[in-house]
């Protein structure tokens, strides 16, 4: 699981080297907002897309730099194996909200933003950061310590 946490980790890096700040792409109506975009074009979920048509796309600047730094995290901490299981369940999240924005559009391919939740449940399931992992080394300091939040911790790990 250490193999596939570290895989899936350059995954998002590499998903990340992409979203291009200053403005993501809004300007030129390509890169993350063209993406962005598809959920309301191609919408999968009403709702959903009633939300990136009337809250994200209107702020899309801000919502470019919290995409950028979820999945800058995502890669980062899955790939040194730290607080895994919270990365992991931030994973399933973020994979959802791509799913969300993209699965009707064209020339998509459902099955991947399936796999990348399976992928990121089973990180969880199996605590991956736990072996070679951050996670392996700083959870039984935790766990060990009297302090209440220092434990708190050691479950995301």
């Amino acid at each position: 699981m250490a193999f596939v946490r570290v895989v899936v980790a350059f995954l998002w890096i590499q998903n990340a080297a992409w979203k291009i700040p200053p403005d993501f792409g809004e300007r030129s109506g390509g890169g993350l907002y063209h993406f962005t975009n598809y959920a309301v074009e191609y919408p999968v979920l009403g709702p959903f897309a009633w939300v990136v048509e009337h809250v994200v796309l209107p702020n899309f600047v801000l919502f470019g730099w919290l995409t950028l730094l979820v999945e800058a995290g995502l890669g980062a901490f899955l790939l040194i194996g730290l607080a895994t299981r919270l990365w992991a369940v931030l994973g399933v999240v973020q994979s959802s909200v791509i799913a969300l924005s993209v699965l009707n559009a064209p020339n998509e391919w459902h099955w991947s933003y399936y796999l990348m939740i399976l992928v990121h449940l089973a990180l969880f399931a199996t605590a991956a950061g736990r072996g070679f992992g951050l996670d392996g080394v700083l959870r039984p300091i935790m766990v060990a310590s009297p302090n209440p939040v220092a434990r708190g911790l050691a479950r995301l790990a």
